[in-house]
């Protein structure tokens, strides 16, 4: 079982950038295809990025299409969320998420596909 903790999030102005990471244990993420979450108060956790197990296949929500980057760092068991010119409908509790994909290039976009999860970071972009 795979236990992932993810952390970069803050208060940060609109316009600016955050990098989060999620950062595993117990497994090697290499094995998982990876998927970030988000969750606004009042609302459902929604999909905003996710990437398959060898990293060549990525799928973004179309809010954050162009800004938001998620990418594999394998050698450190990390998966990142680059995210810039943020907004303030950006904020929310940002989830990690991971999927024992047997496939190497698929990617996942619902809650349901995903088995484990992380407990999330805070992120609050100011106008």
């Amino acid at each position: 079982q795979v236990q992932l903790v993810e952390s970069g999030g803050g208060l940060v102005q609109a316009g600016g950038s955050l990098r989060l990471s999620c950062a595993a244990s117990g497994r090697t993420l290499s094995n998982y295809a990876m998927g970030w979450f988000r969750q606004a108060p009042g609302k459902e956790r929604e999909f905003v990025a996710a990437i398959s197990r060898s990293g060549g296949s990525s799928y973004y929500a179309e809010s954050v299409k162009g800004r938001f980057t998620i990418s594999r760092g394998d050698a450190k068991n990390t998966v990142y969320l680059q995210m810039n010119d943020l907004k303030p409908e950006d904020t929310a509790v940002y989830y990690c998420a991971a999927n024992p994909s047997y496939g190497s290039s698929y990617y996942y976009s619902t809650v349901g596909d995903y088995d484990y999860w992380g407990q999330g970071t805070q992120v609050t972009v100011s106008s």
